[in-house]
């Protein structure tokens, strides 16, 4: 088991679900001359904050990347995807089009919403492909250069 020494916090990873960017602007009561950047979101939704910026701490643990949203899952965790749409009762200001789920280890449902296409979390975050678009794009290509080396037919 590895952990990571947050602070005075030692935490062991797979008690990590995500990271994502700091924002300070969001609870501007709470008042610190450290400078934080990246917010360490346990399993069970309690948080920790470093000053390492998101995708440093990503790449140093082996995290999935959502660049869109900012975030970053921990591949021990078993996530579950979902659509999401705004509801008369719930309409963020955010475009979110996906909901994250995971379990606490009481077994709750925990949750965040993302603005990335579900299609692309599913293949980020569950199946841990690093960057769908980027594999359909290689993929025309090869398409398109075998394609382009086929001998044209001669013509009589």
């Amino acid at each position: 088991m590895s952990t990571i020494t947050i602070g005075r916090s030692l935490i062991p990873v797979e008690h990590i679900a995500l990271v994502e960017v700091y924002d300070p602007t969001a609870n501007p009561r709470f008042q610190t001359e450290r400078q934080f950047q990246t917010r360490v979101v346990l399993i069970n939704r309690e948080s920790v904050l470093t000053e390492e910026r998101w995708q440093a701490f990503a790449e140093t643990h082996g995290f999935r990347m959502l660049p869109e949203d900012q975030v970053a899952t921990n591949p021990a965790v078993d996530f579950r995807v979902q659509t999401f749409a705004p509801t008369a009762g719930f309409q963020p200001t955010k475009p979110y089009v996906t909901r994250l789920l995971w379990r606490d280890r009481d077994g709750n449902d925990q949750s965040k919403l993302l603005v990335t296409e579900a299609m692309s979390v599913v293949a980020i975050v569950v199946k841990g492909e690093p960057d769908p678009d980027a594999a359909h794009d290689n993929a025309a290509k090869r398409a398109n250069k075998r394609k382009s080396n086929v001998p044209e037919p001669e013509r009589t």
